[in-house]
This record gives C-alpha cells, sequence and structure tokens, in this order.
C-alpha cells in the first residue's frame, strides 16, 4: 500500500498487468487478505496454508485456472509489462518448471512464472516445515534468467528492487524514480 510515484505499489502492478491484455490468460488474482482490494474487480484467493511466502505460492499453483503462473510479489514497485511479458513468452518456449530471474543479489523467486505442476512439490515441502522458496527452487527445472538477460530490461537497476525495509522505500521514492515517474 505504500505509494512510490504517488500511487500504491499494488495500485502500479495492477496497472503494469492490465497493459499485457492478451499475453496473459486469466484475470489477476490477490492471493491472502486486502482490504485495499475490497470493491475492486479482482479475485481474492485466501491462503490455503499458513506457510508464509511458500503458502502463497502454493495457493497461487493450486488454484491457478491456468498451467503458467506468473508470480508477482506486492512489493516490487518498478516491474514493468515488457520484463512480465518476456517472462510469459520465455514460459511458453520451453518446458521448465519455472522461469526466475537473478540478478546481483540472487533469485527473485517472487517475480516469476511457474508451471502449476510444480504445486505438489511444494505442498510435500509445507507438509515438511520447509518453508524457503529459495530452497525449494533447488527441486524444480528452473530457467535462470541471469544479469545478463535483465540488463535489456532493468537499464536503472531497479526492475526487482523490493520494498522490505525503510532503507529499501527511501531508495525506492528517491531521484529519478520519485513521485510522478512512471514504470
Amino acid at each position: 500500500m505504500l505509494p512510490v510515484g504517488g500511487r500504491p505499489i499494488l495500485e502500479r502492478q495492477l496497472d503494469v498487468l492490465a497493459q499485457l491484455g492478451s499475453v496473459l490468460t486469466g484475470a489477476p488474482r490477490l492471493i491472502g487478505h486486502s482490504a485495499w482490494a475490497s470493491g475492486r474487480s479482482l479475485t481474492i484467493v485466501p491462503d490455503a496454508v499458513d506457510a508464509g511466502a511458500l503458502g502463497g505460492l502454493y495457493t497461487a499453483l493450486a488454484s491457478a485456472p491456468t498451467d503458467h503462473v506468473l508470480v508477482l510479489a506486492a512489493d516490487l514497485p518498478f516491474v514493468t509489462a515488457a520484463f512480465l511479458a518476456y517472462l510469459v513468452e520465455r514460459a511458453r518456449r520451453d518446458d521448465h518448471d519455472a522461469v526466475v530471474p537473478r540478478d546481483a543479489s540472487g533469485r527473485h523467486p517472487l517475480c516469476a512464472l511457474y508451471h502449476r505442476r510444480v504445486a505438489p512439490v511444494l505442498e510435500q515441502r509445507i507438509a515438511r516445515g520447509a518453508l524457503r522458496i529459495i530452497d525449494a527452487l533447488e527441486a524444480l527445472d528452473v530457467d535462470d534468467l541471469g544479469p545478463d538477460t535483465l540488463a535489456a530490461f532493468d537499464p536503472d537497476g531497479h526492475l526487482l528492487l523490493n520494498v522490505n525495509t525503510p532503507d529499501d522505500y527511501q531508495r525506492a521514492t528517491a531521484g529519478p524514480l520519485s513521485p510522478g515517474a512512471t514504470a
């Protein structure tokens, strides 16, 4: 709900998803609970299990009406339609379990595309109490999009900036990315 560029991050993301048009099959769905989404034409899917981010990912995959699921964490204000369209196209071209971007800070499994066939793998990890998404990727056939691939979509190095801390938020709202900037 934090504003970046004068609008809440989630609202920015919904605008980006709307730009994808026919690239996506189905309407965006919000996993979990959100009072913000109340009254909007957005399907809210309650978490199937209480297992943090891995539980949210599992819920998205287990309840998916499509084979491929584009996952986007609600703390990424600068993702672009071009990048998300590339993830979708890459997944349709190859038969990997997941297409996951990786920059200098590591993999970003909550800005990725997954095949719903991995839901049982995640369910087994949840049952064992192994809840780290990064660790779950080790059991999957992952198409790893490295920094060289990301460079074309990320000229300023902010594409995958997560707003998790006050410092992250300050970076997201400073300089050329301040209010009025678009993503």
